[in-house]
């Protein structure tokens, strides 16, 4: 054990610390992702003599910058009392906010984008949310299936990270239909991508812990989900964010607004489109109370309005998508079953590769099928929960 000094200015009130916390003995204060509220709360412990150390062999980011202020203090011929003083902080280092450039990794965006929305106070908010809405347009624009793949595949089994999970499927859905289907200009879009992933901003932590709560809802819970639209939208105003269109296409996300989008104004075109995928994307989810739908019911759903006539949003994203979007599972002629990697010439033959035979026994390697083929055509879509295998991710989109 390697215990540095914390340096107390730098903590974060009501965002999660980035390593373990340790008083000058080693003992355990405080986990890895603990949240300390308010001043009161460190003043509390404070106020006992407790000093408050990191061991570095724990601290990973947080670390490697301190390492690397001590070398920029001794090149810069630092005074030794200066250095000496030098303290660990509690902040992530900014480069942890620039976009990654390689390819997609999916859990560590899950767990990026939950700290951001989960928790988005303090001045670097506004640098971290573009950075991750950019990864996002990245991956959207480079590679649309293997991102629908991932989010699609992902949601059917999340429950601890459902929020950020969420956002970030409905973000991607919007933009890829919004650019493919719609013809939107590229400025719509991406205002388009930046409303759906902030649309639950006020609610994030709250929505994940609904997502497992077997009980029904409170009065408290069922107000902070009825108004978190308004919240969100003033919650980004106070961050900073002043696009008319985008705070708009918050506030109005779940309003009800059939009919054709081009009788819209251009905020309400975007909050239709978010809402349809919203009901879509949280069909596909699970709950405590419930398994995750078939993907072609959560399709259903999106696909037809209020009045139970076709929505044009709802429509684009089927046609966006296919019948058996990336990340669904399917049964085949063969009475296979497959999991769906791209789509293909049709909405209705999309690349798939089989996890399970006939006998319903895991194949172990990923076969390819040629749906196309009437001897491999898809004959309807298959339930998450009744697909007894798991995949890792990764290794799906490497098939793409």
């Amino acid at each position: 054990m390697n215990l540095v000094p914390l340096s107390i200015d730098s903590i974060h009130f009501g965002q999660p610390l980035p390593f373990v916390l340790r008083g000058a003995d080693g003992t355990l204060l405080a986990q890895k992702g603990f949240i300390i509220r308010n001043r009161e709360d460190l003043n509390v412990l404070l106020a006992r003599g407790v000093q408050l150390y990191v061991d570095t062999d724990e601290s990973g980011e947080s670390h490697r910058a301190y390492v690397a202020g001590l070398q920029r203090m001794l090149i810069a011929d630092t005074n030794i009392g200066e250095i000496a003083s030098m303290k660990i902080s509690a902040s992530e280092p900014v480069e942890r906010n620039r976009p990654n450039t390689g390819p997609a990794d999916w859990p560590e965006l899950q767990e990026r984008a939950t700290k951001l929305l989960r928790f988005p106070q303090g001045g670097d908010f506004g640098s971290r949310f573009q950075a991750l809405h950019e990864e996002l347009l990245r991956h959207t624009t480079q590679t649309p299936d293997a991102t629908v793949l991932a989010l699609i595949y992902l949601s059917a089994q999340e429950t601890r990270l459902y929020s950020a999970t969420h956002a970030m499927l409905v973000s991607c859905v919007c933009m890829l239909t919004a650019r493919e289907v719609l013809n939107w200009p590229e400025a719509k879009v991406l205002t388009l991508g930046r409303a759906a992933l902030s649309m639950n901003l006020a609610m994030t932590e709250l929505q994940d812990q609904l997502v497992q709560q077997a009980h029904p809802l409170t009065a408290t819970q069922i107000a902070a989900v009825e108004n978190h639209a308004t919240r969100s939208e003033a919650l980004l105003r106070q961050l900073g964010v002043a696009d008319p269109v985008w705070l708009e296409a918050v506030r109005c996300h779940h309003h009800r607004l059939p009919g054709p989008l081009n009788d819209k104004t251009e905020a309400q075109q975007l909050a239709r489109l978010i809402q349809r995928a919203d009901i879509f994307a949280a069909r596909l989810a699970p709950r405590a109370t419930r398994w995750p739908m078939p993907v072609t019911a959560a399709m259903q759903a999106s696909y037809y309005d209020e009045e139970q006539h076709v929505d044009a949003a709802g429509a684009a994203i089927v046609k966006a998508l296919g019948i058996y979007p990336p990340g669904a599972f399917v049964r085949l002629a063969t009475q296979e079953i497959a999991v769906v990697l791209k789509r293909g010439p049709s909405a209705t033959t999309p690349r798939v590769a089989v996890v399970m035979n006939r006998s319903g026994m895991p194949t172990g390697e990923l076969i390819p099928r040629n749906t196309a083929q009437p001897s491999c055509k898809i004959t309807g879509p298959v339930a998450h929960k009744d697909v007894r295998v798991q995949i890792p991710v990764t290794r799906l989109i490497a098939m793409v």
